[in-house]
């Protein structure tokens, strides 16, 4: 079959061919049929440092997909041939302490498809029926695709109630852009979208954000006046990674304030950490998805009419995927998807 792989340790991908996956004891074999191109994968394919230390080569990349369930092994229930499914990519080891007690995504023995094992960049992937995911309701193959970086969204935009409060989404790229979406969708009053690149703004725009501030030309707290605010925002994302994101999203928060940061920082940095104690502000890391609460809540709000087409903003046949990553890498684009049935 057909796979894109990270076949040297050194930067470039290669499409080549590589035998079909099989499956082992409770596990599913899934024809591909879409897949997106995150940040995880272009950093393979630059092959930084932190791929450097993260992959061994050779690797078959990808973790975002939707495709059709072709074979499940004996004793599979519930999932049949001819499925339309998404898979969360995150496997874990059932064993600990949190996988016991319901916390899945919180095993410390995780292992990332796509990163620590061959992923999605395939004609087929093989995956444990247990991170399966099957779209019981109609779903575009080119959204079922990205249910993994929506997922990323809805548990970073969930973390905290929504209904009548003010929103500061900090990064427009696409998992910023899908959390403005949901915030909308869930009933903020005011949600606020911040970026450097105007594409990414008019995107956010897009999917109903009351105020896309470019913070090159004006700042956050401009952007509250411009909106009637008078005691900061209730509930922040951090969507950025940004060390000057997260310390003005803390600097125009309301006493009480809730930050949910889903941004991973390239380093340290200085936070100013006497602002988070004496406004009572509340700070939650977020990493992935709650298996499976977050992929149930997504597929509710997608019913309910949450439109994520907006985000889409480039398909490409699988063949040309250097042209489909250079595009994921331009910054002047939502989610790019690889059509593998082109």
């Amino acid at each position: 079959m057909k796979a894109i792989v990270k076949d040297k340790a050194e930067p470039g991908l290669r499409l080549m061919d590589v035998p079909e996956p099989s499956i082992g004891p409770g596990e599913v074999l899934i024809r591909v049929l879409r897949t997106g191109i995150c940040g995880t994968d272009l950093h393979i394919r630059d092959y930084d440092a932190w791929a450097r230390q993260a992959v061994r080569a050779p690797l078959v990349l990808g973790h975002e997909f939707a495709g059709e369930v072709v074979e499940t092994a004996p004793g599979v229930a519930d999932i049949a041939v001819g499925d339309l499914v998404s898979g969360e990519g995150h496997l874990v080891c059932g064993k600990c302490r949190n996988c016991q007690a319901g916390r899945r995504h919180l095993c410390r023995s995780t292992v990332g498809l796509g990163v620590g094992r061959d992923g999605a960049f395939a004609e087929y992937v093989a995956l444990p029926a247990s991170n399966v995911w099957v779209h019981r309701a109609p779903v575009d193959p080119d959204i079922a695709a990205i249910f993994d970086p929506f997922g990323n969204a809805v548990h970073t935009a969930l973390s905290f109630p929504l209904v009548g409060e003010d929103v500061l989404v900090t990064g427009a790229g696409p998992i910023g852009i899908m959390a403005a979406a949901v915030a909308r969708h869930a009933g903020a009053r005011n949600v606020v979208v911040t970026d450097v690149s105007e594409y990414r703004l008019e995107l956010a725009r897009g999917v109903g954000a009351d105020l896309a501030l470019n913070v090159a030309e004006e700042t956050v707290e401009q952007g509250q006046r411009r909106l009637g605010l008078r005691e900061g925002f209730d509930v922040g994302l951090e969507m950025s990674g940004r060390p000057e994101a997260l310390r003005e999203m803390i600097a125009n928060m309301t006493h009480g304030g809730r930050i949910a940061m889903l941004g991973l920082p390239a380093g340290d940095f200085e936070v100013d950490f006497a602002r988070i104690v004496t406004s009572m502000i509340t700070l939650k890391g977020i990493y992935g998805r709650e298996m499976f609460e977050t992929w149930y809540a997504m597929s509710v709000l997608l019913e309910r009419g949450l439109d994520l087409a907006p985000v889409i903003t480039g398909r490409y046949p699988y063949r040309d995927f250097e042209a489909a990553f250079d595009d994921a890498a331009g910054g002047r684009c939502g989610k790019v998807i690889l059509d593998w049935t082109a």
